[in-house]
């Protein structure tokens, strides 16, 4: 009979400070530098390079997990995205939100057409496995044409008014992005901002 292995085994440290640590570091505008401190007022001495390294190892597999236990999302998408500069070059997050404000899940690019939103469309629909009953999104024709190439014949409503949620949920990024002097590259934003996006609240990262 197989068991799962220990995925804390050789660790220094145990699971709950590792789990604390990364949820400080991905719930809050925090620098690796401070959680550093925080740990240190507690007791825990623990530097900022191993923060890091625990939160590459751990944080995709913390939000998987959240993901897993999370209830069904509903069936209204509410999607939006929002220009954000990394070294100098201008890139665009796609993020797309449920009724209920819960992150579905976000996606980096370099462009917005309509290549650019069928790619997301897809990246969603293949990670929850079911088509919204409603869509909606800013006026932005691409998300029109990629729904209409998907064939996704749903209600689909494009309004600046109605995506307020949708341009909201995007404060904690700019927060980040303003704290951290900008992201390093594409792929340094999308694996930093993923498991805040695909865990349905931080906080849960303590309970892990």
């Amino acid at each position: 009979m197989s068991t799962t292995p220990d995925p804390y085994r050789g660790f220094r440290f145990p699971a709950e400070i590792i789990s604390e640590a990364v949820w400080l570091y991905h719930g809050f505008s925090l620098s690796l530098r401070e959680v550093e401190l925080i740990l240190a007022a507690r007791g825990i001495e623990v530097s900022d390079e191993t923060i890091r390294e625990w939160g590459l190892r751990f944080g995709r597999e913390f939000a998987n997990t959240l993901k897993r236990r999370r209830s069904q999302p509903g069936d209204t998408w509410l999607l939006d995205e929002v220009f954000i500069r990394i070294r100098g070059k201008q890139h665009h997050l796609w993020r797309a939100i449920d009724q209920n404000g819960v992150v579905l899940d976000i996606l980096i690019q370099s462009r917005r057409n309509t290549k650019a939103a069928k790619r997301f469309f897809c990246k969603l629909l293949k990670g929850l496995r079911y088509a919204p009953r409603v869509l909606v999104t800013d006026k932005l024709k691409s998300y029109a044409a990629a729904t209409k190439d998907l064939k996704l014949g749903r209600e689909h409503r494009q309004s600046r008014y109605l995506n307020n949620a949708g341009e909201v949920s995007h404060q904690p990024t700019r927060r980040h992005e303003r704290h951290r002097k900008r992201f390093k590259s594409a792929r340094h934003a999308q694996r930093f901002l993923s498991p805040i996006a695909r865990s349905t609240t931080m906080s849960s990262f303590a309970a892990i």
